[in-house]
């Protein structure tokens, strides 16, 4: 299943996503439910195509003309992996780490699908990460390699945009990954049964200005989706709703000679393979 949160001029709406148009579910019936992770939570996505089978010519939208939010609207928890990928590991100041490089980010720093990314007055280096994102489906502690994957709910696109100045600043990367408006998401959440297991093999890429500078698969993960879990929630309980940023490839504008900013006025997508295409114009922060 394939869906998307949109602004239906009444506030959130659900739509189910089928090529190029979107079933406005709250269109065919007006009591259908208008958030996703509500129905993640209570385990209740395969409701939402009996209410697409009854859609009428009316119900349906283009995808391109709606007004996107993030498809998950609360996260408790946004966890992201640093140094995920050996080639990335590779044109950084780090090394190799024998665990997953563990971090977080907040709900304000997120951006939906076509809103603008703000390049903070502060700084200039603004950069790009291209990310597989993980939405838990269950509450979920000691996850172990045989049950791990009946934890995940979806998976979506997300852009780690992080502003490099302030990430060195200390060895902690949290200010650097936590500026306003500077991580999209979205804009389609793809049910777990819709990828192959763990979402391996699948082709990622960022390109700015429509021009390609992340290129990887998924496969080449050193933290794949099962052991990232597992390792979480030796500690951590999990959520429906949660969020994991399952880290980036190489090709990130620090590591750029010279170095490649995001600028006012660019555009940057993130695609990854059968989960869809993540587009953002970057925009200058007005002063107040």
């Amino acid at each position: 299943m394939r869906l998307v949160s949109f602004n239906g001029g009444d506030g959130p709406r659900i739509g189910l996503v089928s090529g190029d148009k979107v079933v406005d579910l709250s269109a065919v019936d007006p009591g259908a439910p208008r958030d996703i992770q509500t129905l993640i939570a209570q385990d209740n996505l395969a409701s939402l195509q009996s209410i697409a089978d009854g859609a009428a010519a009316d119900a349906m939208l283009e995808f391109d003309s709606l007004d996107f939010y993030i498809p998950i609207s609360s996260p408790g928890k946004i966890l992201c992996l640093g140094l995920n990928y050996m080639e990335h590991v590779n044109e950084g100041i780090f090394e190799k780490q024998p665990f997953p490089t563990i971090f977080m980010r907040s709900l304000t720093s997120m951006v939906a699908h076509g809103k603008p990314v703000i390049r903070p007055i502060k700084s200039e280096t603004l950069d790009f990460e291209a990310e597989l994102a993980l939405v838990v489906g269950k509450r979920s502690r000691h996850l172990t390699p045989e049950n791990a994957l009946d934890a995940v709910a979806g998976y979506t696109c997300c852009n780690d945009g992080s502003v490099r100045e302030y990430q060195r600043h200390t060895i902690q990367w949290t200010m650097g990954k936590n500026f306003d408006q500077t991580g999209p998401l979205g804009p389609v959440f793809v049910s777990a049964d819709e990828l192959p297991p763990g979402a391996k093999g699948l082709d990622i890429a960022c390109r700015l200005n429509g021009e390609a500078v992340q290129s990887s698969n998924t496969d080449m993960m050193m933290f794949p989706v099962v052991e990232t879990l597992v390792y979480i929630t030796e500690g951590l309980t999990l959520e429906p709703g949660d969020i994991i940023l399952m880290g980036t490839p190489s090709g990130v504008g620090h590591a750029r000679k010279p170095p490649l900013w995001m600028k006012h006025g660019d555009v940057v997508e993130i695609e990854i393979e059968n989960v869809g295409l993540l587009r953002n114009p970057i925009e200058d922060e007005i002063a107040s």
